[in-house]
């Protein structure tokens, strides 16, 4: 095979790399045997090329003998010749060709003559002349080689180049020395930072402006989904008699619109991996134009409730995407019935009635009831739909094997669980395998996005389309998103709860999406980390400071300004300037006073941070301190220590300091931040809930994930102060406290005490592993 490879032209090293791929060696293989039998044992290496480039570019090795057989007879004979080969077969991928249309979209026997590429050159540069004559050869000579070959697509390119090359030579002479000075670049306009971020899209027929960000997780993967109509090119498509008619009506239904859908189970809160799923679906329909389903999968009557649908519909929409239509797979309970029967009728399925545990694994014994009689299938169908067999005794059966080698998934099982829309109108419920690709068949999904685990579903999902002969959409199947420090599935959480160690699937230490907004992540950080993260086969697993280094940057921008004071001392300012309080004007963002200010009380009693203050200044420490006064923020003013008060424990409890205009004073190494005429409030401060990245890992966790939990997960402060400019604050509000933190007003809020929780830091704390 070496030999056979190096003989075609192929370096040794090139030939070696060939044969390590099985699959392209065997085709590279047959093509050149086939080769040598038309033309003898001596091939060319424009001919060899020629054969390499089909192997290893052929999706489908049926058409291998017919296009190796145009190359042998020399009627296809440049690389643009068949690259259009490839493409016309990829396109129509139904036997027979029409070898007629294939010859015309190939340029099979078209010979372009030096007499008409002379022409087609000398009618272009006519054309350009003026332009030619003023820049010389710092003209655009691709422009000119573009142009001709359009005119002459089956040309041949270098002898193009030489005819340009040749009569550009002829009007313009040989090249001066300034032709052979580089030309200067002309400074391209720089948009402004955010123009550049906003892109025109359009969300379900509507334009609207929407960030870069939501557009950059179309890389990776997304880049090779086929177009609307064009299912037939994924590689792996299963293209039946009855495929281009079927994609035909699709098209007739769709218009050709890009159409995704999110379909969610309703038995638990969406966390931090279904954002992802919720981006990528709804953007990539966004992104082309297109529209997106909320589809329930409810067909597990059992673990469904209706306060999950709720959260579920509330979290799309918070996250910024509105449904095309909002669907539930129990809409379509009917149609899936029927087409169970006309599997049935068809061959295709069976009832089984070997019992769960031994069509478990991988390797479950064959049914002894596969090749039951059709009629005596239909037949104990009805039986279990009128609920005749219990639960257990019997299944209907597809008749395939999964990619994973899994045989005959189970298509129907019976339940004698009403249902929250259906009520008792069933006792049989389909299963994912069967409703998934049938529910996206009847909405007409052009793609259906799904994470890596579903890859093994890949076959029978076409395979049930095609034996019903029904639209068959395509799967693509892309690495899910993890997050480190933490778990997500809806059993652990439950574990989680039950046990007390968080109080809710909204607990802000969670990363449910529920829990993320409770927190104060705004959803255009979690969109963002979505977009950032990217859409790759691989799966990702990221740290948590990432979601929460977007968080700041979409909070420094929305969260107006407070202060608030942890750990309240009391300072007294002896000389206080007025009668009564002043009016301090506190701009809402520094970096732009133009988005307003509010006002804040400036009273003779005023309190700082506890930490704010030291009896002695160590070295480095700016703060508060006798004999070093600090600014307070906002104000104009300085203080300066008088007095220290202590309770009978030693123990700090007021100040008593005298005020200076700042003005007038020496510049102080520090300004605080304070707060006077308080609102008392409690606050909730965070970390991560488990002590390891892994907590479900048994070689980094021996012990469980519970066993893993951090003590220090939360820590209420009940008694700190905020300045009264956020007292009309509602759940959810946003504020960074000045030098502590972004804040986000809490549900458990009451009128006269409000409670916070605090989202992230200001800073990403560097001793956080």
């Amino acid at each position: 095979a070496l030999g056979l490879f190096t003989g075609i032209g192929l370096s040794e090293a090139k030939a070696r790399e060939t044969l390590r791929n099985g699959a392209l060696s065997a085709l590279l293989r047959r093509a050149v045997l086939q080769a040598r039998s038309a033309l003898g044992p001596a091939l060319d290496k424009a001919t060899g090329t020629l054969l390499y480039n089909t192997a290893a570019r052929l999706k489908d090795p049926k058409h291998l003998g017919f296009l190796v057989g145009y190359i042998a007879r020399r009627e296809i004979l440049t690389d643009l010749q068949l690259s259009a080969a490839l493409e016309y077969v990829r396109s129509h991928p139904l036997e027979p060709l029409d070898v007629a249309d294939f010859e015309r979209a190939c340029g099979v026997g078209i010979c372009i003559t030096p007499e008409q590429i002379e022409e087609a050159v000398e009618a272009v540069i006519s054309k350009h002349r003026a332009e030619l004559l003023a820049e010389r050869y710092h003209f655009n000579m691709g422009l000119l080689m573009g142009e001709a070959r359009s005119q002459l697509r089956w040309a041949d390119g270098k002898t193009i180049k030489n005819e340009v090359d040749l009569q550009v030579l002829h009007l313009l002479g040989p090249k001066t020395e300034a032709d052979l000075e580089k030309k200067p670049k002309v400074a391209k306009a720089r948009l402004a930072q955010a123009e550049k971020q906003k892109v025109a899209v359009v969300e379900n027929g509507d334009m609207g402006t929407e960030t870069q960000s939501l557009l950059e997780q179309l890389r990776g993967e997304a880049l090779k989904f086929h177009k609307p109509g064009e299912n037939y090119k994924t590689e792996g498509y299963v293209v039946t008699p009855n495929t281009m008619a079927l994609l035909k009506q699709h098209l007739a239904i769709t218009g050709g619109q890009v159409r995704t859908r999110f379909p969610p189970e309703p038995n638990g809160i969406l966390h931090i991996g279904h954002a992802k799923a919720i981006n990528f679906n709804f953007g990539y329909a966004k992104a082309n134009g297109g529209v997106c389903f909320l589809r329930y999968d409810d067909t597990n009557p059992e673990k469904e409730e209706e306060k999950y649908f709720t959260a579920i519909r509330e979290m799309v929409e918070w996250l910024g995407y509105q449904p095309y239509a909002v669907t539930h797979a129990s809409d379509y309970f009917d149609q899936l019935y029927t087409w169970a029967l006309e599997l049935i009728r068809r061959g295709q399925a069976y009832v089984c009635h070997q019992k769960v545990e031994e069509i478990k694994g991988h390797n479950p014994p064959p049914s002894p009831w596969r090749d039951r009689p059709v009629e005596e299938s239909l037949l104990l169908f009805e039986d279990m739909r009128k609920g005749k067999f219990g639960e257990g005794e019997a299944t209907l059966r597809m008749k395939l094997v999964m990619e994973d080698g899994k045989m005959d998934p189970v298509a129907y099982r019976v339940k004698f669980t009403p249902h929250h829309r259906t009520g008792d109108k069933w006792c049989i419920y389909p299963t994912y395998d069967y409703t998934h690709c049938l529910c996206d068949s009847i909405e007409h999904i052009t793609h259906s996005l799904c994470t890596k685990e579903f890859q093994a579903r890949r076959s029978s999902y076409f395979w049930l389309c095609n034996a019903l002969d029904v639209y068959c959409p395509v799967q693509w199947e892309y690495g899910r998103l993890n997050l480190l420090y933490t778990v997500v599935s809806k059993r652990k959480i439950i574990r989680l709860v039950e046990t007390g160690a968080v109080r809710d699937w909204d607990d802000p230490r969670l990363f449910t999406l529920t829990a993320l907004r409770r927190r104060g992540f705004p959803p255009e950080a979690i969109n963002n980390f979505c977009a950032r993260v990217g859409v790759t086969v691989a799966q990702a697993t990221m740290e948590p400071h990432l979601l929460e280094a977007c968080a700041r940057e979409v909070l420094n921008e929305q969260a107006p300004r407070a202060m608030a004071v942890l750990e309240p001392l009391k300072v007294t300012i002896t000389n206080f300037p007025a009668p009564k309080a002043l009016e301090v004007l506190v701009p809402n963002f520094p970096a732009d006073e133009s988005r307003g200010f509010h006002k804040v009380p400036f009273h003779q009693t005023v309190y700082i941070e506890e930490t704010d203050f030291r009896e002695e200044a160590d070295k480095g420490y700016k703060r508060l301190a006798p004999g070093q006064p600090v600014g307070l923020r906002h104000t104009g003013y300085i203080i300066t220590i008088q007095n220290v008060i202590k309770d009978i424990s030693g123990r700090v409890i007021e100040l008593e300091v005298t005020c200076t205009k700042s003005d007038v004073a020496e510049k102080p190494k520090a300004f605080i931040h304070w707060v006077s005429v308080p609102l008392a409030c409690e606050v909730r401060l965070y970390e991560r809930l488990f002590l390891h990245k892994n907590p479900e890992d048994p070689s980094e966790v021996p012990g469980g994930f519970l066993s893993d939990l951090n003590p220090d997960s939360l820590r209420v402060v009940h008694n700190a102060l905020v300045d009264s400019s956020v007292h009309s604050a509602r759940p959810f509000d946003k504020f960074q406290f000045e030098r502590l933190g972004y804040f986000s007003v809490d549900p458990d809020s009451e009128d006269g005490k409000m409670v916070f929780n605090r989202t992230v830091t200001l800073k990403e704390d560097p001793g956080k592993a």
